[in-house]
This record gives structure tokens, C-alpha cells and sequence, in this order.
């Protein structure tokens, strides 16, 4: 029985995805984005992330060294 359950709900997800899918337009809002700062941004946060990264180690040698006196 669970099996026969299964392959109805397959069976039902195979015919109705197409149809879910087709009516769904989105190209009036991907023609109005531009992606060209995404990049922009993305390499912003890595600069920043990279700047907290060696000002984090560099406080951890200046401690370290501090200790050791």
C-alpha cells in the first residue's frame, strides 16, 4: 500500500511540475538587475574579512610577544 502511495505521489508531482513551472515569467524582473556590483561587493566583504584576519593575528604576535618579555 505504501508503495502504490509513492508512486501516486510521483506519478502526481511528474504531470503537475510543468505546469507549476510554466506560468511562472520572471524575466521582467531579471531584465532590471544588474549584477555588475555584486562582484564589486563580494570582493568588498573579502577585503574586509581578510583585514579583520590579519589584524586578529596581528594583535595575537604583539600579545604573544608581550607575554614572552
Amino acid at each position: 500500500m505504501r508503495f502504490l502511495k509513492n508512486v501516486g505521489f510521483i506519478a502526481a508531482s511528474l504531470l503537475l511540475a510543468p505546469v507549476a513551472f510554466a506560468a511562472v515569467d520572471l524575466s521582467s524582473l531579471t531584465s532590471e538587475v544588474d549584477f555588475s556590483s555584486v562582484g564589486t561587493a563580494v570582493l568588498a566583504v573579502a577585503a574586509t574579512l581578510a583585514g579583520i584576519y590579519i589584524t586578529w593575528k596581528a594583535a595575537g604576535l604583539v600579545l604573544r610577544a608581550i607575554r614572552g618579555l
